[in-house]
C-alpha cells in the first residue's frame, strides 16, 4: 500500500534515482536553459553543461511551472494520497516554492510546501526522513513537524573554484565580499536561513576540502548522521573528501557520493563539492 501522504522536492535536491525509488518521492525537474534551448533539468545532459559553463555559453535556471506541480500533486492524489508534504529550495534563492504554492492552492488534495531554507542533499535528506515519516503511517501533521524540526539538523557546506557562477546567476548572496580575493584563495559556503553565505577561505583545494570536512564535523557530536558528497564533474575530488570524512570520523556511515542536480553545477561551477548531514 502506498503512504496515505505523499512527498513532493524538486530536482535541487539531488537525490540519487535509487533512493527516489525506494523512498517513493516524487521529484519535479527545474529548467534550464543553455544558450537559446531551454529544457526541463531532467534531459539536460551535465556534461554538455559543464562544457557550456567552462565556454561561457549563457546559461540560466528558472522554477517548474505551477502546472508541473498541479499534474504531480494529482498523480500523487490518484496513486492513493490523501495529503502531500511538498518540501523545496530555499525560497531565497528561487521562486520554486512560489510556483509550488500556486499549484497547491488548485490541487484537489491537500498539499502543505515547505521551504527548506536549503538546497542539494540536504533538501534531499529532508525529503527521505518525511518520506520514512509517510511509510510508518504518520499523519500529515506529524510528517510536517517532523519535516520543520529536522530541517533544523541539517547542515551543508559547499567548496568551489570560484565565485564567478555564482556571481553570473546572481545567487552569490553574502558570498559577495569575497569576490576579488587571490585565484589562490578558495572559498567554503553555507545557507544560513535560505541565503548563500561565506564559512572560510583557505589557500589551495586540498587545504579547502580538509577545512570543509572539520567544518561540517562540528554537527556531528557523536549523533547518528547520513553524510553525502556532492560535486560538479569532480569525481576524484568527492571520492577523496569521502575519503576524509571517513577517516575523520569513523562513526559516520558510508556518505553517498552523487553528481550535483544540474541547477546547482550551473551556479556553483566545475570542480565544486559539497558536504551534507543529516542528524537524526
Amino acid at each position: 500500500m502506498p503512504p496515505r501522504v505523499a512527498i513532493v522536492t524538486d530536482s535541487t535536491a539531488s537525490l540519487p534515482a535509487w533512493a527516489v525509488e525506494r523512498y517513493r518521492i516524487r521529484v519535479v525537474p527545474l529548467q534550464v536553459k543553455l544558450a537559446d534551448r531551454v529544457d526541463t533539468e531532467d534531459r539536460v545532459d551535465t556534461g554538455e553543461l559543464v562544457t557550456a559553463l567552462r565556454d561561457n555559453v549563457p546559461v540560466a535556471t528558472a522554477e517548474p511551472s505551477s502546472s508541473a506541480f498541479f499534474w504531480a500533486y494529482q498523480e500523487a492524489a490518484e496513486a492513493g494520497a490523501q495529503a502531500v508534504i511538498s518540501i523545496h529550495l530555499s525560497a531565497r534563492l528561487s521562486a520554486t516554492c512560489a510556483a509550488a504554492q500556486s499549484a497547491a492552492d488548485r490541487s484537489g488534495v491537500p498539499v502543505r510546501v515547505v521551504d527548506s531554507q536549503t538546497s542539494g542533499m540536504s533538501l534531499g535528506f529532508l525529503a527521505v526522513a518525511a518520506a520514512e515519516a509517510a511509510a510508518a503511517g504518520q499523519a500529515p501533521g506529524d510528517v510536517l513537524a517532523l519535516a520543520a524540526t529536522q530541517r533544523q539538523r541539517v547542515q551543508q557546506i559547499m567548496y568551489v573554484d570560484t565565485l564567478e557562477y555564482l556571481r553570473r546567476g546572481g545567487r552569490i548572496g553574502g558570498a559577495a565580499a569575497l569576490l576579488g580575493t587571490a585565484l589562490s584563495i578558495k572559498p567554503l559556503l553555507s545557507l544560513a536561513d535560505g541565503e548563500i553565505v561565506p564559512v572560510a577561505k583557505v589557500r589551495g583545494t586540498r587545504r579547502a576540502l580538509t577545512q570543509l570536512v572539520e567544518l561540517i564535523g562540528k554537527g556531528i557530536d557523536g549523533r547518528p548522521v547520513r553524510a553525502a558528497v556532492e560535486h560538479v564533474a569532480a569525481d576524484d575530488r568527492a571520492a577523496e573528501t569521502a575519503r576524509l570524512l571517513r577517516q575523520r570520523y569513523p562513526s559516520v556511515p558510508e556518505p553517498i557520493v552523487t553528481p550535483a542536480s544540474a541547477i546547482l553545477a550551473a551556479h556553483l561551477g566545475p570542480g565544486a563539492v559539497g558536504v551534507a548531514l543529516s542528524a537524526s
